[in-house]
């Protein structure tokens, strides 16, 4: 069975990790196909892999199988759990990394009827005869999680992998930005290679504002405008604009904006109306 398997860490590729994921599940199911999303987490911050995976999961086929590895509890007593939703399966420790993936999904889905037909199954992973035969304390990706996305690629059915569970563990702080009365709040969320400053400050709350008149501040700078491309700001000028996730971000045309700004991500990020 050719079922895709995506791999989304925060292992870098120094040290081999992802290759020995690669190498366990291609042992269980030779005909596996393996798709990095990516392996460029910041070491163990489960917000920032939470978002980016997110970002990138619709675009798969509805089969797919999804193994998300940022772990800082591994070892710990939180749990290895599954999670289906509709046809797509998600591996994952239970520390909130697939929260945005599945809310964005039922938000996708439409109306509370559709959800009530396709509700989130959850197992907590309890039966070591599908994990390697030896469990390290520090690497449950390849131990646990890569085995159990190959058994499940070859249709090993979720019931059998262990026991199912209601409270895995939702992400508060992947929420959305909010409105504070005529501002809206937000955090950078993300700082991609070019520099730019991604936060999680979705289109759609912009939808009723004058995109011309809104200052966007941001490590103790305004940026005023929010532009449609980067090409609508000079080199070397700072720009606020909607990127491909549909999220605000700030750049620096031709140069790194979380440089200049010394932004880091956590970042508040507040947008407010110019008023005249």
């Amino acid at each position: 069975m050719g079922r895709i398997i995506t791999l989304t860490t925060d292992f870098g590729l120094a040290d081999g990790f992802v290759g020995t994921m690669k190498g366990v599940i291609l042992s269980i199911n030779p005909n596996a196909t393996i798709v990095d999303i990516t392996h460029d987490i910041a070491p163990q911050n489960v917000e920032q892999g939470g978002f980016l995976f997110a970002n990138a999961v619709k675009y798969f086929p509805a089969d797919t199988i999804h193994v998300v590895v940022v772990d800082p509890g591994v070892g710990s007593a939180r749990r290895a759990i599954v999670l289906k939703a509709g046809e797509t399966v998600f591996v994952a420790p239970d520390n909130g990394v697939l929260s945005l993936a599945i809310d964005n999904r039922r938000l996708e889905m439409g109306d509370s009827i559709s959800h009530l037909q396709s509700p989130v199954q959850a197992v907590h992973l309890t039966k070591p005869s599908y994990w390697l035969p030896r469990v390290s304390n520090t690497f449950h990706g390849r131990d646990i999680f890569a085995p159990v996305a190959a058994h499940l690629s070859l249709g090993v059915p979720l019931q059998a992998l262990g026991d199912p569970i209601e409270d895995w563990v939702r992400l508060s702080s992947c929420a959305a930005a909010f409105r504070a009365g005529n501002e809206i709040v937000g955090r950078v969320v993300h700082i991609d290679r070019f520099g730019n400053a991604i936060t999680n400050v979705s289109a759609e709350m912009l939808v009723a504002m004058d995109r011309t008149r809104i200052n966007v501040r941001i490590a103790g700078r305004q940026v005023h405008g929010i532009k449609g491309t980067y090409a609508d700001a000079a080199i070397g000028q700072m720009i606020a604009l909607i990127g491909s996730a549909r999220q605000l971000e700030v750049a620096l045309r031709d140069g790194n904006a979380a440089a200049a700004l010394g932004s880091r991500i956590g970042d508040e990020v507040i947008l407010m109306l110019d008023i005249d």
